[in-house]
């Protein structure tokens, strides 16, 4: 068998058909892969609006009746040293809890507040300060219940310490103030309220929904001073008033 091997020539115008082949096919899937479309990712939505809102300041007002008198009472006592002031204090000391026990206070309602011991100084004729004497004091919070009995209390607290008593003042309350708080704090969220729907009306919005609220320190009464109480006095008339309670809130509202 005769086997014929291919020219040279031949051979090479197989090459370059091939050549010129493989060009066409990478010239058509070129067009292609620039008319792919570009990946991209999801687009990030706009920000929603924030809506309008009002803040606004209320207060709130409610009053009562006291039902509880809360007095500070005190003692003094004063020697030649440190120990005979202290004892001449605690001797009126006991005078003054002995007769509140007398008035029907209960052990619970009397309380020590102070105590004191301090020296006396008087200047002599050299104009040098040197101690003369010792004074001793302690004050005490009563608490009455029975308001109607304050001042006879006053009075029978006069009577057992005289010149030693002394009366700082008094304060007129309520024993129980949350219901009146409560009260107070009703009356402050419906001003807030009023104030908020008044301003979406004026603005020409509708009231929305409460976004915050926050609530301030309450208002209580302060000291009523009973000055100038004579020992002499049995019963000492005292005006009790009414007890006020204030408060405040504030409010954050959305305007639709």
């Amino acid at each position: 068998m005769t086997i014929r091997r291919p020219s040279a020539s031949r051979t090479t115008r197989l090459l370059a058909a091939t050549v010129v082949l493989g060009g066409l096919l990478v010239g058509t899937a070129t067009p292609a892969l620039a008319a792919a479309p570009e990946r991209t990712g999801p687009r990030a939505a706009a920000p929603a609006e924030s809506p309008a809102t009002v803040t606004v300041t209320g207060s709130g007002r409610a009053s009562a009746a006291p039902d509880l008198a809360i007095l500070s009472v005190g003692v003094e006592g004063t020697g030649g040293t440190a120990k005979e002031a202290m004892a001449a204090q605690s001797t009126a000391a006991e005078a003054l809890l002995g007769v509140l026990r007398k008035q029907g206070i209960a052990e619970r309602d009397v309380r020590t507040d102070s105590l004191s011991l301090y020296p006396v100084y008087t200047q002599n004729t050299a104009g040098e300060n040197k101690v003369t004497a010792y004074q001793a004091g302690q004050s005490f919070s009563v608490k009455v219940r029975d308001i109607d009995r304050t001042g006879q209390v006053i009075g029978a607290v006069n009577d057992a310490t005289k010149d030693a008593g002394r009366i700082n003042g008094v304060v007129f309350d309520v024993a129980d103030p949350s219901a009146l708080r409560a009260k107070a704090r009703e009356a402050a969220y419906q001003d807030a309220y009023d104030k908020a729907a008044q301003h979406a009306r004026l603005s020409g919005h509708r009231l929305g929904r409460l976004v915050s609220l926050s609530e301030g320190e309450s208002v209580r009464p302060g000291p009523g001073a009973a000055p100038g109480v004579s020992a002499a006095e049995s019963s000492v008339p005292l005006a009790p008033g009414e007890i006020e309670e204030q408060v405040t809130v504030s409010a954050v509202f959305e305007l639709l």
